[in-house]
Protein backbone atom coordinates (compact mmCIF):
# COMPACT_ATOMS: atom_id res chain seq x y z
CA UNK A 1 0.00 0.00 0.00
CA UNK A 2 1.21 3.47 -0.88
CA UNK A 3 1.05 6.39 1.53
CA UNK A 4 2.19 9.44 -0.46
CA UNK A 5 -0.32 12.22 -0.98
CA UNK A 6 -1.48 12.97 -4.50
CA UNK A 7 -4.08 15.05 -6.32
CA UNK A 8 -7.67 13.89 -6.58
CA UNK A 9 -9.72 13.22 -9.67
CA UNK A 10 -13.48 12.86 -9.44
CA UNK A 11 -16.18 11.12 -11.43
CA UNK A 12 -17.99 13.66 -13.60
CA UNK A 13 -21.41 12.38 -12.43
CA UNK A 14 -20.70 13.76 -8.97
CA UNK A 15 -22.31 17.20 -8.79
CA UNK A 16 -21.79 20.20 -6.59
CA UNK A 17 -18.10 20.00 -5.76
CA UNK A 18 -14.61 18.93 -6.78
CA UNK A 19 -11.60 18.14 -4.62
CA UNK A 20 -7.98 18.76 -5.58
CA UNK A 21 -5.29 18.31 -2.97
CA UNK A 22 -6.57 19.90 0.25
CA UNK A 23 -9.05 22.22 -1.47
CA UNK A 24 -12.78 21.59 -1.87
CA UNK A 25 -14.37 23.73 -4.59
CA UNK A 26 -18.15 23.96 -4.36
CA UNK A 27 -19.60 24.39 -7.86
CA UNK A 28 -23.10 25.66 -8.63
CA UNK A 29 -24.04 25.49 -12.31
CA UNK A 30 -27.42 27.09 -13.04
CA UNK A 31 -27.95 24.74 -15.99
CA UNK A 32 -28.12 21.78 -13.58
CA UNK A 33 -31.09 23.23 -11.68
CA UNK A 34 -34.24 23.87 -13.80
CA UNK A 35 -36.20 25.13 -10.77
CA UNK A 36 -33.73 28.02 -10.52
CA UNK A 37 -32.94 28.55 -14.21
CA UNK A 38 -36.57 28.95 -15.26
CA UNK A 39 -38.17 30.61 -12.22
CA UNK A 40 -37.87 34.10 -13.71
CA UNK A 41 -35.77 35.53 -10.85
CA UNK A 42 -32.43 37.29 -11.26
CA UNK A 43 -29.57 35.58 -9.43
CA UNK A 44 -27.86 38.07 -7.14
CA UNK A 45 -26.17 35.72 -4.66
CA UNK A 46 -25.57 32.01 -4.26
CA UNK A 47 -24.71 30.39 -0.93
CA UNK A 48 -23.58 26.92 0.13
CA UNK A 49 -25.71 25.54 2.95
CA UNK A 50 -25.21 22.20 4.67
CA UNK A 51 -24.51 20.14 7.75
CA UNK A 52 -21.01 21.65 7.96
CA UNK A 53 -22.37 25.19 8.60
CA UNK A 54 -25.60 24.23 10.38
CA UNK A 55 -27.63 24.86 7.19
CA UNK A 56 -26.97 28.59 7.25
CA UNK A 57 -28.58 30.26 4.23
CA UNK A 58 -26.46 33.42 4.00
CA UNK A 59 -22.93 32.66 5.28
CA UNK A 60 -20.89 30.77 2.65
CA UNK A 61 -21.28 33.05 -0.35
CA UNK A 62 -20.07 31.84 -3.75
CA UNK A 63 -18.27 33.87 -6.41
CA UNK A 64 -19.61 34.21 -9.96
CA UNK A 65 -17.02 32.89 -12.43
CA UNK A 66 -19.17 32.67 -15.61
CA UNK A 67 -22.75 33.60 -16.55
CA UNK A 68 -23.98 30.24 -15.23
CA UNK A 69 -21.28 29.05 -12.81
CA UNK A 70 -20.53 30.00 -9.20
CA UNK A 71 -17.70 28.68 -7.02
CA UNK A 72 -16.52 28.70 -3.41
CA UNK A 73 -13.18 27.25 -2.28
CA UNK A 74 -12.69 25.78 1.20
CA UNK A 75 -9.86 23.90 2.83
CA UNK A 76 -10.43 20.30 3.93
CA UNK A 77 -9.01 21.45 7.25
CA UNK A 78 -12.23 23.45 7.78
CA UNK A 79 -14.21 20.22 8.01
CA UNK A 80 -14.39 17.53 10.66
CA UNK A 81 -13.27 13.96 10.03
CA UNK A 82 -16.80 12.82 9.21
CA UNK A 83 -17.01 10.70 6.08
CA UNK A 84 -19.80 12.70 4.41
CA UNK A 85 -21.98 15.80 4.66
CA UNK A 86 -25.30 16.73 3.07
CA UNK A 87 -25.67 20.15 1.49
CA UNK A 88 -27.54 22.31 -1.02
CA UNK A 89 -27.22 25.65 -2.77
CA UNK A 90 -29.37 28.65 -1.81
CA UNK A 91 -30.05 31.43 -4.32
CA UNK A 92 -30.56 34.97 -3.01
CA UNK A 93 -30.75 33.56 0.51
CA UNK A 94 -34.25 32.32 -0.25
CA UNK A 95 -34.62 29.79 -3.11
CA UNK A 96 -33.25 26.28 -2.58
CA UNK A 97 -31.69 24.80 -5.73
CA UNK A 98 -33.26 21.37 -6.06
CA UNK A 99 -30.82 18.68 -7.30
CA UNK A 100 -32.02 15.92 -9.57
CA UNK A 101 -32.29 12.40 -8.20
CA UNK A 102 -30.15 11.41 -11.19
CA UNK A 103 -27.09 13.06 -9.63
CA UNK A 104 -24.78 10.31 -8.41
CA UNK A 105 -24.44 12.00 -5.03
CA UNK A 106 -28.08 13.02 -4.43
CA UNK A 107 -29.87 11.64 -1.36
CA UNK A 108 -33.40 11.97 -0.05
CA UNK A 109 -33.64 14.83 2.43
CA UNK A 110 -35.16 14.08 5.83
CA UNK A 111 -36.51 16.23 8.63
CA UNK A 112 -35.18 16.20 12.20
CA UNK A 113 -37.37 13.20 13.00
CA UNK A 114 -36.01 11.21 10.06
CA UNK A 115 -39.12 11.53 7.90
CA UNK A 116 -38.58 11.85 4.13
CA UNK A 117 -39.20 15.38 2.86
CA UNK A 118 -39.78 14.50 -0.84
CA UNK A 119 -36.81 16.64 -1.90
CA UNK A 120 -33.11 15.89 -2.41
CA UNK A 121 -29.83 17.01 -0.90
CA UNK A 122 -26.34 16.61 -2.31
CA UNK A 123 -23.65 14.64 -0.50
CA UNK A 124 -19.99 15.59 -0.19
CA UNK A 125 -17.67 12.63 0.40
CA UNK A 126 -14.25 13.23 1.96
CA UNK A 127 -13.12 9.74 0.93
CA UNK A 128 -13.88 8.20 -2.45
CA UNK A 129 -12.39 5.88 -5.03
CA UNK A 130 -10.17 7.51 -7.66
CA UNK A 131 -7.22 6.40 -9.76
CA UNK A 132 -5.36 9.48 -8.50
CA UNK A 133 -5.78 8.85 -4.78
CA UNK A 134 -3.07 8.44 -2.18
CA UNK A 135 -3.74 4.91 -0.86
CA UNK A 136 -4.04 1.74 -2.95
CA UNK A 137 -5.61 -1.37 -1.46
CA UNK A 138 -4.72 -4.66 -3.12
CA UNK A 139 -6.02 -8.19 -2.61
CA UNK A 140 -4.03 -10.94 -4.28
CA UNK A 141 -5.81 -14.00 -5.63
CA UNK A 142 -9.57 -14.63 -5.66
CA UNK A 143 -9.56 -14.11 -9.43
CA UNK A 144 -12.67 -16.28 -9.74
CA UNK A 145 -14.70 -13.99 -7.47
CA UNK A 146 -17.63 -12.10 -8.98
CA UNK A 147 -17.37 -9.01 -6.75
CA UNK A 148 -14.92 -7.67 -4.18
CA UNK A 149 -15.73 -4.69 -1.96
CA UNK A 150 -13.47 -2.60 0.29
CA UNK A 151 -15.17 -1.51 3.51
CA UNK A 152 -13.83 0.30 6.56
CA UNK A 153 -14.06 3.12 9.04
CA UNK A 154 -13.35 5.58 6.20
CA UNK A 155 -16.85 4.89 4.78
CA UNK A 156 -18.67 3.79 7.93
CA UNK A 157 -18.37 0.13 6.89
CA UNK A 158 -20.52 0.64 3.79
CA UNK A 159 -20.87 -2.65 1.88
CA UNK A 160 -21.48 -1.25 -1.60
CA UNK A 161 -19.51 1.94 -2.26
CA UNK A 162 -15.89 0.95 -2.93
CA UNK A 163 -15.94 -1.76 -5.57
CA UNK A 164 -12.49 -3.16 -6.33
CA UNK A 165 -11.27 -3.62 -9.91
CA UNK A 166 -9.89 -6.97 -11.16
CA UNK A 167 -6.15 -7.06 -11.94
CA UNK A 168 -3.89 -9.77 -13.37
CA UNK A 169 -3.25 -11.27 -9.93
CA UNK A 170 -6.23 -10.11 -7.86
CA UNK A 171 -8.17 -6.94 -7.07
CA UNK A 172 -7.36 -3.28 -6.43
CA UNK A 173 -8.99 0.03 -5.55
CA UNK A 174 -7.37 3.41 -4.86
CA UNK A 175 -8.82 5.93 -2.41
CA UNK A 176 -8.07 9.46 -1.31
CA UNK A 177 -7.82 9.42 2.48
CA UNK A 178 -6.93 12.02 5.07
CA UNK A 179 -4.07 11.27 7.44
CA UNK A 180 -5.50 9.03 10.16
CA UNK A 181 -5.61 5.45 11.41
CA UNK A 182 -8.29 3.39 9.66
CA UNK A 183 -9.68 -0.12 10.07
CA UNK A 184 -10.85 -2.04 7.02
CA UNK A 185 -11.79 -5.41 5.51
CA UNK A 186 -12.44 -6.94 2.11
CA UNK A 187 -15.83 -8.46 1.19
CA UNK A 188 -15.32 -11.27 -1.34
CA UNK A 189 -18.66 -12.40 -2.81
CA UNK A 190 -20.34 -11.46 0.47
CA UNK A 191 -17.70 -13.00 2.75
CA UNK A 192 -15.75 -10.63 5.02
CA UNK A 193 -12.00 -11.11 5.42
CA UNK A 194 -8.96 -9.23 6.69
CA UNK A 195 -6.11 -8.22 4.39
CA UNK A 196 -3.80 -11.26 4.21
CA UNK A 197 -0.89 -9.06 3.09
CA UNK A 198 -1.16 -6.64 6.02
CA UNK A 199 0.13 -7.92 9.40
CA UNK A 200 -1.33 -4.91 11.24
CA UNK A 201 -4.72 -5.79 12.70
CA UNK A 202 -6.93 -5.10 15.72
CA UNK A 203 -9.62 -7.03 17.57
CA UNK A 204 -13.19 -5.95 16.72
CA UNK A 205 -16.44 -6.23 18.69
CA UNK A 206 -17.44 -9.40 16.85
CA UNK A 207 -14.51 -11.35 18.33
CA UNK A 208 -12.73 -11.18 15.00
CA UNK A 209 -10.11 -8.86 13.53
CA UNK A 210 -9.96 -5.80 11.29
CA UNK A 211 -6.92 -4.82 9.27
CA UNK A 212 -5.36 -1.46 10.19
CA UNK A 213 -3.72 1.20 8.01
CA UNK A 214 -2.00 4.38 9.19
CA UNK A 215 -2.17 7.06 6.50
CA UNK A 216 0.44 9.77 6.96
CA UNK A 217 1.12 13.21 5.50
CA UNK A 218 4.57 14.53 4.61
CA UNK A 219 5.21 17.73 6.58
CA UNK A 220 8.10 20.15 6.13
CA UNK A 221 9.26 22.16 9.15
CA UNK A 222 11.14 25.40 8.40
CA UNK A 223 13.15 27.82 10.52
CA UNK A 224 14.53 30.91 8.81
CA UNK A 225 16.82 33.82 9.86
CA UNK A 226 19.34 31.68 11.77
CA UNK A 227 21.91 31.48 8.97
CA UNK A 228 24.85 31.65 11.37
CA UNK A 229 23.77 28.66 13.46
CA UNK A 230 25.96 25.56 13.36
CA UNK A 231 23.28 22.96 14.12
CA UNK A 232 19.49 23.07 14.30
CA UNK A 233 17.47 20.12 15.60
CA UNK A 234 13.72 19.49 15.30
CA UNK A 235 12.35 17.92 18.48
CA UNK A 236 8.78 17.00 19.34
CA UNK A 237 6.47 14.36 20.71
CA UNK A 238 6.64 12.69 17.27
CA UNK A 239 10.31 11.70 17.95
CA UNK A 240 10.12 11.47 21.75
CA UNK A 241 11.79 14.92 21.99
CA UNK A 242 15.08 13.55 20.71
CA UNK A 243 17.92 16.10 20.70
CA UNK A 244 19.78 14.46 17.81
CA UNK A 245 17.45 12.39 15.55
CA UNK A 246 15.92 15.09 13.32
CA UNK A 247 18.90 17.22 12.26
CA UNK A 248 17.71 20.02 9.99
CA UNK A 249 19.46 21.05 6.77
CA UNK A 250 20.09 24.62 5.61
CA UNK A 251 18.48 25.30 2.23
CA UNK A 252 18.14 28.82 0.77
CA UNK A 253 18.84 30.56 4.09
CA UNK A 254 16.30 28.42 5.97
CA UNK A 255 16.68 25.28 8.06
CA UNK A 256 14.31 22.51 6.94
CA UNK A 257 13.30 18.99 7.88
CA UNK A 258 10.66 16.81 6.21
CA UNK A 259 8.93 13.86 7.87
CA UNK A 260 5.77 11.72 7.62
CA UNK A 261 3.19 12.28 10.36
CA UNK A 262 -0.11 10.55 11.08
CA UNK A 263 -3.23 12.60 11.71
CA UNK A 264 -3.39 14.38 15.05
CA UNK A 265 -1.92 17.20 17.12
CA UNK A 266 1.81 17.46 17.80
CA UNK A 267 3.97 19.64 20.06
CA UNK A 268 7.43 20.62 18.82
CA UNK A 269 10.39 22.99 19.23
CA UNK A 270 13.65 23.86 17.50
CA UNK A 271 17.04 23.46 19.18
CA UNK A 272 19.39 26.11 17.77
CA UNK A 273 23.00 25.48 18.84
CA UNK A 274 21.71 23.88 22.03
CA UNK A 275 19.07 26.55 22.77
CA UNK A 276 15.42 25.45 22.75
CA UNK A 277 12.88 27.77 21.09
CA UNK A 278 9.33 27.73 19.76
CA UNK A 279 8.62 28.27 16.06
CA UNK A 280 8.67 32.05 15.44
CA UNK A 281 6.57 31.58 12.29
CA UNK A 282 3.82 29.65 14.10
CA UNK A 283 1.48 31.60 16.38
CA UNK A 284 -0.22 28.45 17.71
CA UNK A 285 1.33 27.28 20.98
CA UNK A 286 0.24 25.38 24.10
CA UNK A 287 1.45 24.49 27.58
CA UNK A 288 2.47 20.86 27.89
CA UNK A 289 1.40 20.36 31.50
CA UNK A 290 4.98 20.68 32.75
CA UNK A 291 5.22 24.45 32.52
CA UNK A 292 6.73 24.47 29.01
CA UNK A 293 5.27 26.26 26.00
CA UNK A 294 5.54 24.35 22.71
CA UNK A 295 4.56 25.11 19.14
CA UNK A 296 1.60 23.10 17.81
CA UNK A 297 1.30 21.30 14.47
CA UNK A 298 -2.12 19.94 13.44
CA UNK A 299 -2.29 17.17 10.83
CA UNK A 300 -5.74 16.58 9.30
Amino acid sequence: MAFTLGSIAQNSTIKGYTIKGDIITFVFNVDDYPNIKYNGHTIDQVFVSGEFNDWATNQWEMQKVTDTRYELKKSLHDFTNDFDWEFKFVVNGEHWAEPSRDFANSVTARDKKGKKMMVYNLKLYSAFATDYGNVSFKLKGFTDADKVILSGTFNRWDETGFKMKPTEDGWQVTLQLRPDIYEYKFIVDGKWMIDPQNPSKTLNKYEGYNSVINVKRRVEFRLCEFEGAETVILAGDFNDWSEHLFKMQKINNCWTYSTLLAGGKYHYKFIVDGKWMTDPANSVAEYDGKGNINSVCMIK
